[in-house]
């Protein structure tokens, strides 16, 4: 093996700029999220909340459920930590080996999964939107998206593999950028179907359908040139009795069972929205969008650049940094995720309307958009505190714990929903999320804590007092400088960029001068592990 090599293959090793990292990482997906919203402005206008988009909307579900199971970050949990082990400890041929291993058996679990998801979309159409068994077209139409759309699932799911090889080297820009080019497949769908090419609104959601396949294999094959620079693109050998396979099994197995925790969340929300009125489904699904920019440029970013670090240092024994790197990864996510969360309930029907409120979009459905918003706004600080405090039991190689966890926030989560979605309808299904968050981030901190893995000091409650503080100036600032919510329905979609673009410069400006004035310099932020 030449040293090029080695360093090619050992690019995770030694000290790393954490913060750096997770800049990258926030930076691209800073522009995923944008080019996500410019999507959702496009489908909002071709489809806006109508059934054939609650259809479109809920069969994409379909495919999303089983990538989350099976891939994104319930894998990379269970894989990146032997991986990390693999590139601290192993040979450069045992490492390749063991990626060609579980490449090998990844891809063969994800034939057979595929194969029977498009042979059984009926049943999977069924399941996943009960309400619209009485209406014989439009239960069609979903088996028809579904079938057209499931194996995304695979291609999606072989993207996130690609993803957590470069990661586990520190390479964090191409998968965060990754996103883009399903959204500007979609937007290419969504504008060809518009000119009236595709007839209908039904002809629209095929389009759409066939957006996202073609959206998916852009993106596994953006991923392999980068794959490649890290020396570990491999040819896939099936190996079930490999040892590093045993190891990932052991940590996926109830890494799959927690994300199956989470899925059935999404699979009971998915099906209760179907019941609700029409519009239920889009209504979710836009205020999902917002809330999920937040989610992927503070709590996606820091989970993902923890994991490989902690990993790392888990394995080199060094448990004041790893304290120090989780203390750092919690710091900041409060510091950016409490005044995100209050900003995106103050500005949730100013975001709903400057972004979605045209075309086939009605004043009533970003209305009702916004309520669910506010409510998913609840969940966004324990969220982040999730993605946070997860890595660090899988960087420890305990899988069981956060299991345990996700079991009770399901529970939760259930509880809620069934108690709530009658009464609040779409607003209790987003309640319930936020409820079911509260409550796992509780208990994976305070496990975290009791076991002595993280040690909060002083540095955290200094924090999170100017962010406290910084957030109540800016929410101060934005309730009383908006116009209310008839003016931004009456105003002009430019109007509102401009008065949405002040609101966020004007409430970023007085967060950062509070938080300044309440001793947080931009160094505080900096950390190597």
């Amino acid at each position: 093996m030449s040293d090029s090599d080695d360093i090619a293959v050992r690019g995770g090793s030694g000290d790393s700029d954490v913060a750096a990292q997770g800049g990258v990482f926030a930076g691209m997906t800073v522009l995923s999220r944008l080019s996500g919203l410019a999507r959702d402005w496009a489908l909002a206008h071709v489809v806006g909340a109508t059934g054939a988009a609650d259809t479109f909307y809920l069969a994409f579900r379909i495919p999303n459920f089983f990538r989350r199971l099976f891939a994104e970050s319930t894998f990379a949990l269970a894989f990146v930590p032997v991986l990390s082990e693999y590139r601290e400890r192993g040979s450069h041929a045992a490492l390749r080996a063991f990626v060609a291993a579980v490449f090998g058996n990844f891809v063969v679990v994800l034939m057979v999964v595929t194969v029977a998801g498009v042979a059984g979309a009926w049943l999977l159409a069924a399941v996943f939107m009960p309400g619209f068994l009485d209406d014989p077209e439009r239960f069609a139409l979903a088996t028809d998206l579904t079938r057209i759309m499931f194996p995304y699932m695979a291609l999606i799911s072989l993207t996130a593999f690609a993803g957590a090889i470069q990661n586990s080297a520190n390479r964090f820009a191409v998968p965060a950028f990754t996103p883009v080019l399903l959204n500007i497949a979609l937007i290419a769908a969504a504008f060809w179907a518009a000119t009236g090419a595709t007839g209908g609104v039904s002809g629209i959601a095929y389009a759409l359908a066939w957006g996202v396949l073609a959206g998916g294999a852009a993106q596994l094959l953006f991923n392999l040139p980068s794959v490649a620079r890290t020396g570990l693109l491999v040819a896939p050998r099936p190996n079930w009795r490999h040892e590093g396979v045993a190891k990932v099994i052991k940590l996926l197995v109830p890494a799959v069972f927690a994300g199956s925790a989470y899925q059935v969340n999404a699979l009971i929300g998915t099906m209760l929205a179907s019941l609700l009125e029409e519009g239920s489904p889009s209504w979710l699904y836009y205020a999902d969008r917002l809330w999920e920019v937040p989610i992927g440029i503070v709590a996606i970013a820091l989970g993902t650049v923890l994991l490989p670090n902690l990993s790392r240092l888990h394995t080199a024994g060094d448990s004041q940094r790893f304290n120090d790197t989780l203390d750092w990864g919690v710091r900041t996510g409060l510091l950016l995720g409490i005044p995100a969360a209050v900003a995106l309930w103050v500005l949730a029907y100013p975001l709903v309307a400057t972004i979605f409120l045209h075309g086939e979009m009605r004043p009533y459905d970003a209305d009702r958009s916004a309520a669910a918003l506010r409510a998913f706004a609840i969940g966004l600080v324990p969220l982040i505190l999730v993605k946070v405090a997860v890595p660090g039991f899988f960087a420890r190689q305990d899988s069981k714990t956060p299991l345990r966890f996700a079991i009770a926030a399901t529970v939760v989560n259930v509880a809620v929903s069934l108690a709530t979605f009658w009464w609040l309808g779409h607003v209790g299904l987003a309640l319930a999320t936020s409820v079911a968050g509260i409550v796992n981030a509780g208990l994976l901190l305070g496990a975290l804590i009791a076991a002595r893995h993280y040690r909060p000091g002083r540095r955290l409650a200094r924090t999170t007092f100017a962010a406290l503080l910084g957030t109540v100036g800016m929410g101060a600032a934005l309730v009383f400088g908006l116009p209310d919510d008839a003016s931004w329905t009456q105003a002009g979609h430019w109007l509102r960029v401009g008065w949405l673009g002040l609101a966020v410069a004007g409430g970023l400006l007085v967060y950062a001068v509070v938080v300044i004035a309440g001793g947080i310099r931009p160094r505080d932020l900096r950390h190597r592990a």
